[in-house]
């Protein structure tokens, strides 16, 4: 499931290409022809992302004129030329040759404004949004008797954070990820999120996930780049048997609520 950066960077490409442009607005797979069809000819207003959550307002005059959208494991929102028709496409947002195509996603809904707000009272705080309060995570986190690794992935805390973020943080901040939450101090709490704003802004700026540091960078320490999907240089995800960038202790990994999760049992003692 695409972590928060990816959403945010969706909202950034709609809000540059598409905004206050009278658009063509369609369904070609057929299954959101109704709605889109109420807002074809319209304007965006504004798109906008909470954690996963991506909202595209438009300035149609009827109650449901916002698009919400979850991408969920499998969808895809790619900008593609207008002439680039592939695919079960649920959404099709397009202008001047290019398209934003919306394929496979975990929903797509018309909603009205009151549906709009009573979403956001479930959705956390967002460390890429210049609103998010932290102190409200905080006052969650410690009186929880859960893992910090498990309080790091629920959405009605920390929005947008994933598996790959929860792990690059915990370890560069040498948090165990076992740790409960009632036992995390502020002082950590405080170096916790603010690493996670900055990760996550460099993954919005980048389009990638990078968590390493300077020094432990392929070319700074003589190694070959990391070979895998998700792309960037991390320093314990995925990297189960390796050696630790900074120890080298080989990287553990088990399961914790239907996830993988991985640290280094060295620089994240228990």
């Amino acid at each position: 499931m695409p972590e928060g950066h990816v959403i945010h960077r969706l909202a950034n490409r709609l809000n540059r290409n598409f905004r206050h442009r009278a658009l063509q607005v369609t369904s070609p797979q057929g299954r959101f022809a109704a709605e889109a069809a109420q807002l074809d000819g319209r304007e965006i207003d504004r798109a906008e992302t909470f954690g996963k959550h991506l909202f595209v307002h438009f300035d149609a005059p009827q109650p449901e004129h916002i698009i919400y959208i979850h991408l969920g494991l499998i969808g895809s929102l790619r900008f593609e030329p207008a002439e680039d028709v592939w695919g079960q496409i649920r959404l099709r947002i397009a202008i001047d040759g290019l398209a934003a195509n919306l394929r496979g996603p975990q929903f797509c809904r018309l909603i009205t404004e009151e549906d709009y707000a009573a979403r956001l009272t479930k959705v956390g705080e967002d460390p890429l949004r210049a609103d998010a309060n932290p102190e409200v995570v905080w006052e969650k986190v410690h009186r929880s008797r859960r893992s910090i690794a498990s309080l790091l992935m629920d959405q009605h805390l920390f929005a947008g954070v994933g598996n790959i973020y929860r792990a690059e943080a915990l370890f560069r901040q040498g948090i165990s990820p076992f740790l409960p939450g009632k036992e995390l101090d502020r002082a950590a709490f405080d170096a916790l999120w603010a690493d996670l704003v900055f990760l996550m802004q460099v993954g919005v700026e980048r389009g990638r996930i990078d968590t390493v540091r300077d020094e432990h960078t392929p070319e700074a320490m003589g190694r070959d780049p990391r070979k895998d999907d998700h792309g960037g240089e991390v320093y314990v995800y995925r990297r189960a048997g390796l050696g630790c960038y900074v120890c080298g202790t080989p990287i553990a990994e088990r399961a914790l609520e239907s996830r993988n999760l991985f640290w280094c049992p060295t620089c994240q003692p228990a």
